[in-house]
């Protein structure tokens, strides 16, 4: 009986509201054939039929899709929503044409004429929500976009049946008014905000006041950017989640209203109380309601609503008590603010908080929290449940529905990594647990725009009621269409790297590069990984193999690339263990030998072959923040934004290096003189007969870490040199030291 009610009562309130007017029809249609011309051009537009139409939906709620014609007719495709048709387009694109469509670049040559659909191809998904972002991705990813960028990515949305997603845009302009009606002054309200590259953090009350304030043109743009954005996601159908009041306030609160109950929460990040210690409400204070509804009222009038809410009270921060009660009564304070103002609200949880401390969360501690919502309205994402699922523990949420997720990437770090099997298994085994409440799959990885087949494997089982019967099959496929043709070494590097970097398995994965690269150098440094590093010098051999034929497709230099800098990056770790070990043996010869070809070949190599490429240079990196500016001035501010957060993370190196990235001008004028100052102590004590000392060296390379920071010099935005030239290059002196093992 238990399992009936709880399955009723999430069927009722998550389907409620899955239909939709013949206005919305005929608008989500309308999106959808605007996509088909964006994507392809007018001319093959042309050739495709375009309709919604909810009766089309299998069940209520469950998103369908049908295709049929091509050959001599025009290809039709019928969708009960603007995303269930955009998945039936790429669907066709995909299997029908070996398209691919891509956040690097998109392979989209048509065959003529347009292939038959056999019949009419129907089909429904196995969930109501396919679910995208993490709070972070705004802040990693998406920080400097544009409408033009975030047009291109509501497109890949749609096109890989994204339903429901973050938009979160604009919010710090509503939280100032709210605060200058409380009577906060907006000296006070500037000393609150982070700067933008780190408002994800201050938006779930991790931080405040960081490398800020915001500037006034900052709250105009995203506010604008904002309303773009909802329009677009909901013009195909897709359900925007907007934000709600956490409990997180200013300091400045307690002068406006000095008897209010707040408790001044603990340091997160190794930042200290300057920019951490947030002040949470007391969910019992007077004040809690009237704040949350006084936001989410302003802003249901800016942007209107879509019923989803996200709020995330306790996200890596340790509540003030363990205790039932007081769990039970904060969830429910945050719950009834946001019902105050829309009796409809459901409340999105990120369930990372499980996830991350778990010595805290407990059964009691998780019940209390689950259960003080209403069954049904509360949607918990599984945001690490590739690795790390938390509905296996707590009986699929207590009852309430979650969405299994991957995430995949932290800080929005190069280097590959995927867990493809635990992620091609996952969603299937979440639906079959018993008394499953599973309501969705989603992607919620940090930051984007790299291993790009994970993502095209994931969106693809949010479609799938079962898992890809054989994933070499698949990424052999995969492959054939980025690049546009079949080649047989290309097939056979995916499939090495499928065995490899791309099988991951077990609690300890975790997409963050800690490659001893992009890492402070240190002699404690872990060259461990997971795989044999003979399968990515194989696949890298088979690549350039490849490149006669597949030199023209821009994925396939892409892909090149990446896994030069992935082989790069292996040779690495190789001349550190060496360089090691020659220091703990006092062989200076040896050291010299070892740490020149590190600092003073391989890096520097790194370097020029990632300059060949726009998509990985430090200079259009830092080119996005720049663009987003109405001045120099706020132009060097976003900048150094940046920089700071794909180095120190903070004024004292506080998450260093949490997001790194490999950037041509990032390896040459940040990891470079790095490892140089590193490798050169390391000889001057061997030289000496002195200790080398850690403690010293972080001191010393604190400067130059620093000193990039605060740099002002500029980077080229446009690429230099061939990739396939200068990937041969790199291979042809490195690989057969690989092979003879000589070092």
């Amino acid at each position: 009986m238990e399992a009936v009610a709880v399955a009723a009562a999430v069927g009722v309130l998550l389907l409620a509201g899955a239909g939709g007017a013949a206005g919305d029809e005929a608008r989500e249609a309308a999106a959808v054939r605007a996509l088909v011309a964006r994507l392809l051009g007018p001319g093959p537009a042309a050739d495709f039929s375009v309709s919604v139409e909810r009766a089309l939906a299998a069940k209520p709620g469950l998103d369908t899709y049908s295709l049929g014609g091509g050959g001599a007719a025009r290809v039709r495709v019928r969708g009960s929503t603007g995303v269930a048709a955009a998945a039936g387009l790429h669907r066709y694109l995909r299997d029908f044409c070996g398209c691919h469509v891509a956040w690097s670049g998109s392979q989209l040559r048509l065959p003529r004429p347009l292939p038959a659909v056999p019949g009419e191809l129907t089909e429904a998904t196995p969930n109501r929500y396919r679910y995208y972002q993490n709070v972070c991705t705004q802040s990693y990813s998406f920080v400097w976009w544009d409408w033009a960028r975030w047009e291109r990515e509501i497109d890949w949305m749609a096109l890989n049946g994204i339903n429901l997603a973050l938009a979160w845009s604009g919010q710090e302009a509503i939280w100032q008014r709210v605060y200058l009606d409380l009577g906060l002054t907006q000296a006070e309200i500037n000393e609150f905000f982070t700067g933008p590259a780190f408002l994800a953090w201050g938006r779930m009350g991790n931080l405040h006041t960081w490398d800020g304030p915001l500037p006034p043109s900052w709250h105009i743009k995203q506010l604008y950017l904002q309303h773009r954005v909802l329009d677009q996601m909901r013009s195909f159908g897709m359900t925007p989640v907007l934000p709600a009041f956490a409990g997180h306030v200013p300091e400045a609160v307690t002068r406006v209203f000095p008897q209010v109950n707040v408790t001044k929460m603990g340091s997160w990040g190794h930042f200290n109380c300057s920019y951490s210690c947030s002040f949470l409400l007391a969910p019992e204070d007077p004040i809690f309601p009237i704040i949350g509804s006084l936001f989410l009222r302003e802003l249901i009038k800016e942007f209107g609503t879509d019923h989803i809410y996200g709020a995330d009270t306790f996200n890596e921060m340790q509540p003030p008590s363990s205790e039932p009660s007081y769990l039970a009564a904060a969830t429910t304070a945050v719950y009834e603010a946001m019902t105050a103002v829309d009796t409809e609200a459901v409340w999105l949880l990120q369930g990372w908080l499980f996830q991350h401390q778990p010595q805290f969360w407990g059964p009691a501690q998780i019940e209390a929290v689950l259960g003080a919502v209403p069954r049904g309205r509360l949607l918990v994402l599984d945001l690490f449940a590739e690795s790390q699922p938390v509905y296996t523990r707590t009986a699929s949420f207590q009852g309430q529905p979650f969405i299994w997720c991957m995430l995949h990437n932290f800080g929005g770090n190069h280097g590959l990594f995927g867990a493809l099997e635990a992620v091609n298994g996952g969603p299937e085994a979440a639906r079959l647990f018993p008394n499953s409440t599973m309501v969705g799959t989603g992607m919620a990885p940090e930051g984007i725009s790299q291993n790009e087949v994970v993502y095209s494997l994931m969106a693809e089982l949010g479609w799938r009621k079962d898992p890809v019967p054989d994933l070499a099959a698949w990424v052999t496929s995969f492959a054939a269409r980025r690049y546009g043709v079949s080649h047989p070494d290309a097939g056979a590097a995916w499939r090495l790297l499928l065995r490899s970097v791309y099988n991951c398995s077990g609690e300890a994965c975790r997409g963050h590069n800690r490659s001893p690269l992009v890492r402070r150098p240190s002699l404690q440094m872990n060259t461990s990984i997971w795989y044999n590093r003979s399968d990515v010098f194989e696949a890298w051999r088979l690549l350039l193999t490849s490149a006669p034929s597949l030199a023209t497709s821009p994925a396939f230099r892409y892909d090149l690339l990446d896994l030069t800098r992935q082989a790069v990056q292996e040779l690495v770790s190789l001349y550190y263990e060496e360089a090691r070990s020659a220091y703990l043996s006092k062989e200076l010869a040896s050291l010299l030998r070892a740490g020149g070809v590190l600092a003073y070949e391989l890096l520097p190599a790194l370097d020029e072959v990632l300059a060949s490429d726009s998509r990985f240079l430090l200079g259009s990196w830092l080119e996005q923040a720049r663009a987003a500016a109405v001045s120099e001035a706020e132009a060097d501010f976003y900048e150094q934004n940046s920089r700071y957060q794909l180095t120190l993370w903070g004024p004292e190196g506080n998450i260093l290096d949490y997001a790194n990235k490999q950037l041509a001008g990032l390896v040459a004028n940040y990891y470079t003189p790095r490892w140089r100052l590193f490798l050169e102590a390391l000889a001057d004590s061997v030289a000496q007969g002195i200790p080398f000392q850690q403690h010293q060296f972080d001191k010393n390379v604190f400067q130059l870490e620093q000193a990039f920071v605060l740099s002002k010099q500029r980077y080229p935005s446009q690429p230099q040199g061939d990739t396939v030239d200068l990937a041969k290059k790199i291979f042809l002196k490195y690989y057969p030291r690989w092979v003879a093992g000589s070092w």
